[in-house]
């Protein structure tokens, strides 16, 4: 029996990289693209794995990558689409090519990566597509209008392909992390304000004096890494995998509650309750 493979975007870091390491010590080929291959060096020294430039904002990255890794393995068995940055801050703070930007890496290029890798899994007829939302996919905080904008559209467009790959023996899964110790509060994380408009910053200040307490400090990578592995490998009909970091509790309480009395807890929790213009 041939090895498996698996297509991972976002792998320069955090989650893909784990992941990337998870599957390959598991006895898989690997192909970690990130969009400058040129700078990593742990991932270039595994067996088995290649490591390619793949930039979901561009469409010739996609396909070369694609091409290159089917042209190295002979197939792709599984695609997680994990590359991603976050945006938080008022709306009206951002301009318009940076909101482009959060809805062209998180859903525009996801559904890129998706359709240049499909033709390839329904000839097989065989294939998993594995896409990382959040806990924000589910739920929502203060400030992440387009962060939390587009992992519910992960969801939503998620939920919807597996009616119309399910047939054809393609997979879809949805990966929910909730705080997980990655580098998203630094180059993945794009924080915007503008001081200037002074009715947010009562906002602004109470919801930054409190996210790290919120949020808490984050499980190891890994540890996603593994619900990713068991979500890929089982043969199942689950569609929704909470991926450590607290993902199961924030989500169960966000299930066993109405609007009013969840939206009620996150702003108790982020210090809103008492803020006005």
């Amino acid at each position: 029996m041939s090895k498996k493979t698996i297509l991972i975007t976002g792998a320069s870091s955090g989650i893909g990289k784990a992941t990337a390491k998870y599957f390959q010590e598991n006895g898989w080929n690997i192909v970690a693209t990130m969009r400058r291959p040129e700078q990593e060096e742990e991932l270039t020294q595994l067996d088995d794995v290649l490591v390619t430039q793949l930039d979901v904002t561009d469409a010739d990255s996609i396909r070369s990558a694609v091409d290159t890794a089917i042209e190295r393995f002979g197939q792709i068995d599984a695609l997680l689409n994990n590359a991603g940055y976050g945006a938080y801050g008022p709306l009206e703070a951002f301009p318009m090519e940076n909101i482009q930007r959060q809805v062209d890496t998180n859903v525009t290029g996801l559904l890129a990566v998706t359709k240049a890798v499909l033709p390839h899994m329904r000839e097989r007829k065989s294939g998993v597509i594995a896409n990382v939302s959040s806990v924000g996919g589910k739920i929502t905080f203060p400030l992440g209008a387009l962060y939390h904008g587009t992992k519910w559209a992960v969801e939503g467009l998620s939920e919807a392909l597996h009616y119309e790959l399910e047939p054809l023996g393609i997979r879809v899964k949805i990966i929910e992390p909730g705080a997980i110790a990655t580098d998203f509060g630094g180059r993945s994380f794009d924080f915007r304000n503008d001081e200037t408009i002074s009715e947010y910053q009562p906002v602004v200040q109470a919801v930054m004096n409190t996210m790290e307490s919120v949020m808490g400090e984050g499980v190891p990578p890994v540890e996603c890494a593994k619900v990713i592995f068991g979500a890929i490998t089982e043969d199942s009909d689950k569609m929704r995998y909470p991926a450590a970091g607290g993902a199961e509790e924030f989500l169960a309480r966000r299930e066993g509650v109405d609007d009013a009395t969840f939206f009620a807890g996150v702003k108790e929790m982020t210090g809103l309750t008492h803020q006005s213009v």
